[in-house]
């Protein structure tokens, strides 16, 4: 029997640490009214980003790292004393326990580089994230995933069990994890699906599209000898590969490069432009406004 590898840990203690990020009108006194507020109640800032659309009647974004003594106790007092600050500046609002870890669900294909390189992140303890589960159209990647203690669940799906199918995916993660990253997953997620995960669940793609629809596309960029190839992580909207766009990334390619060179260097890009998105969500560095982001990476 294998033993179960354990992830790296940061260094840093965050069990009292919290972070809040804050969209309202832009107006005077916003950054005043939420460093008083914290001030007041005994909180130590820590690091803090903000940026605003349009001085002039714009949305104003921020995002706020904290330290408070004895946070677990005291985080559900703090977030209803600042509800009166927030409904005095039309704030949408959430403030999350850095020490609390998300669980993510990875879904996945036949490809494992994207795979591969999210374990490698949270081995390594630079994804501060849980991995609750790996879920799979083919049963290729069950060796990669449970020699470090992570459940792997085999879901075959064809076009007269799709159905069936999404419902036991939805089984399994409902109400037990927080995120679903589609790692070259090859499948539409449904509306359905969706509606359980809005803004949390994170996709990857080449950035070929709309230009090179349908099958092989690197095979399409090749005949029409591309000189920049690129990935795209966005959140999953009922839009297909529409949604907002958490990171891109590009990579100059020549004539030199055959389909077999674009394919290397596109499934790096993809890798790591997942990452980078998925770490950021996971430490509450993004805020989705309409069908965009604000990422404080």
């Amino acid at each position: 029997m294998v033993p179960k590898i354990t992830p790296k840990r940061t260094s840093t203690d965050l069990q009292n640490r919290a972070r809040m990020l804050v969209s309202c009108p832009d107006r005077p006194g916003i950054v005043a009214a939420v460093s008083r507020f914290l001030y007041e109640h005994g909180a130590n800032i820590v690091q803090s980003d903000q940026y605003t659309m349009d001085p002039e009647g714009g949305l104003f974004f921020i995002r706020i790292e904290f330290d408070l003594d004895n946070l677990d106790a005291r985080i559900e007092r703090l977030k209803a004393d600042f509800d009166n600050v927030a409904k005095e500046f039309e704030m949408d609002w959430r403030m999350t326990r850095a020490s609390r870890r998300k669980r993510l669900a990875i879904f996945v294909s036949k490809e494992d580089h994207c795979l591969l390189e999210l374990l490698w992140h949270w081995q390594s303890g630079d994804l501060d994230a849980d991995i609750a589960m790996v879920i799979s159209n083919h049963d290729h990647m069950r060796e990669l995933v449970e020699p470090l203690g992570i459940p792997y669940h085999y879901i075959p799906v064809t076009p007269d069990t799709k159905a069936e199918a999404e419902k036991r995916q939805l089984e399994l993660v409902a109400g037990k994890v927080d995120v679903v990253i589609l790692a070259r997953y090859m499948q539409i997620i449904s509306p359905k699906f969706i509606e359980h995960f809005p803004n949390r669940i994170i996709n990857i793609h080449h950035s070929f599209l709309p230009a090179f629809v349908g099958g092989k596309p690197y095979a399409q960029a090749y005949n029409r000898g591309v000189k920049i190839i690129g990935a795209t992580a966005h959140y999953v909207t009922e839009e297909l590969d529409g949604g907002p766009i958490i990171e891109q990334d590009v990579q100059r390619v020549s004539h030199r490069d055959n389909v077999d060179d674009l394919k290397r260097i596109g499934r790096h890009i993809e890798r790591t432009v997942l990452a980078r998105a998925v770490g950021w969500h996971v430490e509450d560095r993004v805020i989705v406004h309409q069908n965009k982001t604000v990422v404080f990476s």
